[in-house]
């Protein structure tokens, strides 16, 4: 009877590595974020005391999709493919069109700075991804003796 055993090469563990390392300082920094405007919240009973009245709803999509493209890379922790796909579709699909159609690129050069960061959160659930794929792909059949 054979046995299966999930070959792990190198490349592959690296770029689990790398994914993983790459989302540290991303999930960090959004916790950061979300206890401090939570502290900011109990206390003075106000998230953002300079927040603007009456703006437009579509200027919460993005960060609240942001932060769920950031969820998606700590899930990816333990489901690479699920917390991959999560990150990719919060990223890619959600946010980039509103930032097009709501921010051109065009009407100012520093518009591209929120696509940046797009990059640098999208990047590991990416890595995510080809971690999984690489690991369920490479299947070997081991002979018992």
């Amino acid at each position: 009877m054979a046995n299966t055993k999930h070959a792990s090469d190198r490349v592959t563990k690296s770029i689990r590595l790398i994914a993983r390392i790459w989302s540290i300082p991303v999930i960090v920094y959004a916790l950061v974020l979300v206890v401090g405007y939570t502290v900011n919240w109990i206390t003075t009973g106000v998230a953002d005391p300079y927040a603007v009245e009456n703006y437009p709803f579509i200027e919460n999509l993005s960060p609240i999709f942001m932060l769920l493209a950031i969820l998606g890379l700590g899930i990816a922790w333990r489901k690479e493919k699920l917390g991959g796909i999560i990150n990719l579709f919060f990223c890619c699909l959600a946010i980039i069109p509103i930032f097009l159609i709501r921010w051109p690129i065009t009407q100012n050069i520093y518009n591209i700075i929120p696509f940046i960061l797009i990059i640098i959160v999208a990047f590991p659930g990416i890595l995510f991804l080809i971690y999984w794929w690489r690991s369920k792909k490479r299947i070997i059949p081991q002979n018992s003796a």
